[in-house]
Parts: C-alpha cells; sequence; structure tokens
C-alpha cells in the first residue's frame, strides 16, 4: 500500500509539472526562444518517469514499510521538492522541460541560483535519491541515479552552452 502511496504522489506532481512546462514552452515559442541542439530531452522524457516506475517496482517487490528509511527517503523527497518549486518559481515562465532561451535571456542569479548553478537538476536527484531510499530500491535505485546522472550531466553541458549564447 505504501509503494502505492509514492506513486500517486510522485506521478501526479510529474503531472503538474508536465502541464506547467507545456505551458511555459508555448510562452517562451510565441516570444522567439530557441531550443540549442544537442539536447537529450527526449532519453529524459523517457528515462525520469521510467526511473521512478522500476524504483517503486523494486519497493513493491521487498514490500516496502513505514519505517525509518521510508521517512528519511520521504524528507529527502520532499527537501528537493521544495529547492525544485523555488527554482521554478525563480525562473517563472522560463522554467521548462527543455532547454529553451528567449531573446534577451541572461543567467539568473536570484533565489536557489544565488548559491547553485543548477539548482533544479541537485533537485532532480534528490527526488530520485528520496524514492529510491523510501521504497528500498537498493538495486534499481542506484542503477536509476546513477543512469539520470549521466544524462543530467549530458544536458547541463548543453544548458551552459545555451546560457553562453544568451549573454
Amino acid at each position: 500500500m505504501i509503494t502505492e502511496v509514492l506513486a500517486i504522489v510522485v506521478f501526479a506532481s510529474m503531472l503538474f509539472e508536465a502541464r506547467l512546462s507545456a505551458a511555459h514552452d508555448r510562452q517562451l515559442r510565441a516570444r522567439g526562444a530557441i531550443e540549442p541542439a544537442g539536447d537529450v530531452y527526449q532519453a529524459m522524457q523517457i528515462a525520469y518517469p521510467a526511473a521512478f516506475l522500476v524504483m517503486l517496482a523494486e519497493g513493491l517487490w521487498r514490500g516496502a514499510a513505514v519505517d525509518r528509511a521510508f521517512i528519511a527517503g520521504g524528507v529527502i523527497f520532499a527537501a528537493a521538492k521544495l529547492l525544485k518549486y523555488w527554482a521554478i518559481g525563480t525562473l517563472g515562465e522560463r522554467w521548462t522541460f527543455r532547454v529553451l532561451v528567449p531573446p534577451g535571456s541572461v543567467t539568473t542569479t536570484a533565489g536557489p541560483y544565488r548559491w547553485l548553478r543548477h539548482p533544479n537538476y541537485l533537485a532532480v536527484a534528490g527526488e530520485l535519491v528520496g524514492i529510491g531510499v523510501a521504497s528500498r530500491a537498493v538495486i534499481t535505485g542506484v542503477l536509476a541515479v546513477g543512469g539520470f546522472a549521466w544524462l543530467m550531466r549530458k544536458r547541463i553541458a548543453v544548458e551552459e552552452r545555451a546560457l553562453g549564447v544568451a549573454q
């Protein structure tokens, strides 16, 4: 039962974020935003929900329960979501799943961007780690976090290049 609750929390927030991203995407493109070449968006679009699915499936298989690991994972996940929504609130319409650079863009240095160059990606890593810990996904958690970290590294390179173009 606890794995099902985790799944609802994870995928409900993912759906909310997808809708918000789509709205921002439309607004940015209407303003002439460009999408740089070489992005790994399509791979991330599959890997992000798949990572949660496999970790939750392992949690279901292992019989995840409300215990210290669950609570620790829940705290990590909640902290990651707070950081992510702070980053989203700071970026406003510039936050999307895709790397889109509107004309006249400058690097954001407000909110969490004052201390972290890419707080959204740190938050995504925290979400994955949190669910991996909460669901006791000792195998798929390590693989999912490692695989997604590799994708985020590639994504950050694209974003850095795009931010360099924007300045």
